[in-house]
């Protein structure tokens, strides 16, 4: 299969293009981004692109499942407006433009408590995007709400690193389970599984990412 990527400089993401790059079942790995993820393979076709400008990309945009991991913090973004572009504008049009070119199936990384309908503008974002990609033409649909992420980033983020802290320290007392932090190797994991084996629609939470990259171990690599 040929694997579209959006989001592949990101901490899933380049966890998510070394996966797809070993996983047997993908022959091609084609990586669309603002800018080069550094990766190397036989593989690896990268697409350095403009997300504001479709009428550069969306022909090229062609293959059998698209993974979409592209997002942005307000911080980074500089300005809501900024942040909404990214978050929504860039991932709605590269999906409506995969399922447009024959793209079978489509998997999202979106982020737990996300409604069209909060109070929270970052919430509200991913809810908004999740109702809209639900709708496109795709056969297969996996839309994943992973709780907090942490893993090995490039440019370390000390406002994330604060609230892990936090986190795992209420987990410590044996409360907030249900938010406990993920790694970006288990949502990755659960990603590919997921997108490969979800027939129709489906959005799985935060306890069922663990069972998929459960899954996805025990077949694919072995533990």
């Amino acid at each position: 299969m040929r694997a579209l990527v959006i989001g592949g400089t990101g901490l899933v993401g380049r966890h998510l293009v070394n996966v797809l790059m070993a996983d047997e079942r993908f022959s091609e790995v084609a990586v669309f981004a603002r800018r080069s993820t550094g990766l190397a393979g036989g593989k690896l076709t990268e697409h350095l692109v403009d997300f504001g400008d479709p009428s550069t990309w969306r022909e090229l945009v062609r293959g059998d499942v698209l993974f979409s991991t592209l997002g942005t913090t307000l911080k980074e973004a500089g300005s809501k407006l900024a942040q909404y572009e990214v978050d929504y504008n860039y991932q709605l049009n590269f999906a409506t433009a995969a399922a447009g070119n024959g793209v079978g199936r489509y998997a999202l990384v979106s982020t737990v408590g996300a409604d069209a309908g909060s109070m929270f503008f970052y919430l509200r974002i991913k809810g908004e995007l999740e109702e809209k990609v639900l709708r496109l033409p795709f056969s297969g649909i996996s839309i994943l709400r992973p709780t907090q992420l942490y893993g090995e980033r490039e440019q370390p983020r000390r406002s994330e690193e604060r609230a892990l802290s936090v986190m795992k320290f209420f987990n410590g007392l044996g409360l907030m389970k249900g938010r406990r932090p993920v790694h970006a190797r288990t949502v990755t994991a659960a990603l590919v599984e997921a997108a490969l084996t979800t027939v129709d629609k489906k959005v799985y939470e935060a306890k069922d990412i663990r069972l998929l990259s459960s899954r996805y171990n025990e077949q694919i690599l072995g533990d």
